[in-house]
């Protein structure tokens, strides 16, 4: 049977088992093949070195190109700690996408929230003002697009925190701890990725209104 995991991967961590010291590092950076976990499995996606929070991980190749795969539009949640407080305009920017490298992201949500209760980090947060927390709903993934879009709009990352992807959340998960996932939460995004893959066609979109009715 395929393994579906969630890990709460902690801060200083490559989203990888192995690493191999490069010239400049050192020390041999901590990997996933601390924690335990089953043997087959890798991670969908991936979470930065210095990001904390959710990692999905699975031996079933065709779930994990679901999850990653950006044309299924599935929604990632994140908890980042900026150095500075935004104001409307700064928060807009975000909302409707800004550039980054030559890219404009895609429209997200942003908004800010009180601060979260989250364990302490491993390497405490250190900012030299005020800070806010932020939530940020993304469906695509870039690399460190949090990071981007935030110092873009003047607002520097401190922390990062992925609470959330889809229907799966961290839960009461603290760092370095993972749990299997529930059939409930693997179903929808077998489901989301195959109606967005086999987009309905006119005459099966009149069909289901016509059920829909009689219903």
């Amino acid at each position: 049977m395929p393994r579906y995991i969630a890990l709460f991967k902690p801060y200083g961590v490559l989203s990888s088992f192995t690493h191999e010291v490069q010239p400049g590092e050192r020390e041999t950076k901590r990997t996933l093949s601390e924690f335990g976990l089953p043997k087959g499995v890798y991670a969908a996606g991936r979470l930065d070195y210095d990001s904390e929070g959710l990692l999905i991980l699975s031996d079933d190749g065709a779930f994990i190109h679901r999850l990653t795969d950006p044309r299924y539009k599935l929604p990632k949640v994140y908890w980042a700690q900026v150095e500075g407080v935004p104001t409307p305009e700064a928060l807009a920017r975000l909302q409707r996408g800004v550039v980054v490298k030559g890219y404009r992201t895609r429209p997200c949500q942003a908004r800010i929230i009180a601060e979260p209760t989250l364990p302490p980090r491993g390497k405490p947060v250190t900012p030299h003002g005020p800070t806010t927390w932020l939530e940020i709903v993304l469906t695509e993934g870039k690399k460190r697009q949090v990071r981007h879009m935030t110092a873009a709009v003047g607002l520097p990352t401190l922390r990062l925190v992925r609470v959330q992807i889809g229907p799966i959340n961290l839960g009461d998960l603290q760092p370095g701890q993972w749990r299997d996932l529930a059939k409930e939460e693997v179903a929808p995004i077998i489901r989301r990725s195959y109606h967005s893959a086999h987009p309905l066609s006119r005459d099966q979109r009149l069909q289901r209104r016509r059920n829909t009715k009689t219903t």
